[in-house]
């Protein structure tokens, strides 16, 4: 796997040799990220933006938002192997400045542990198996975190039907292969 984009592009990013954490594919990434860049509707700027990976795995998400020159990212992930790659990979890349790695669960997000910062981008990549998006959803709208701009990217698998938050509007929906990526807005 590789950084795809920006400054950092074609650089080696490690990922758990384990079955239990799923890797976003580059194929994925690729696309997620010219939508990004070039749609209309979900495109951000990067540059200087505030990203939140949550379920961060091996960081691959937040790695390719940093190479394209965000402020910061903020990474949540409790699971040890998947930790101790993400550790690697951020050292690595010598981006531990604009990195900040928060070693809890994704679900207990707060305004302290992301230093009151509003967040510009949140890329949700729960296990598939994880039925309790929308409470992260509602967690995220409760604590203001987001604005009316914060772009919300989401991964599950396609078959996995549910229907989202009524504050959270779907802007694009995208399959590959058994995985569904989600473009949408917390409505405030």
């Amino acid at each position: 796997m590789r950084v795809i984009g920006g400054k950092l592009r074609g650089k080696f990013i490690h990922y758990p040799s384990d079955k239990t954490t799923r890797p976003l594919k580059d194929i994925v990434r690729e696309s997620i990220f010219n939508i990004l860049e070039h749609s209309n509707n979900e495109r951000i700027k990067f540059k200087n933006d505030i990203v939140l990976d949550l379920f961060s795995g091996s960081g691959s998400f937040g790695i390719e938002c940093l190479s394209r020159g965000v402020k910061k990212v903020f990474f949540f992930e409790n699971y040890k192997p998947s930790l101790q790659v993400l550790e690697k990979n951020i050292k690595e890349l010598e981006i531990e400045k604009k990195s900040v790695i928060k070693k809890i669960n994704a679900y207990e997000i707060s305004k302290e542990n992301i230093d009151n910062e509003k967040i510009d981008l949140i890329y949700l990549d729960p296990p598939f198996k994880d039925k309790n998006l929308n409470k992260l959803l509602k967690k995220i709208f409760d604590l203001k975190i987001a604005n009316k701009s914060t772009l919300i990217v989401i991964h599950r698998n396609k078959k996995f039907k549910e229907n989202l938050i009524e504050d959270f509007k779907i802007l694009r929906e995208k399959s590959y292969g058994l995985s569904k990526i989600i473009f949408g807005k917390l409505l405030f």
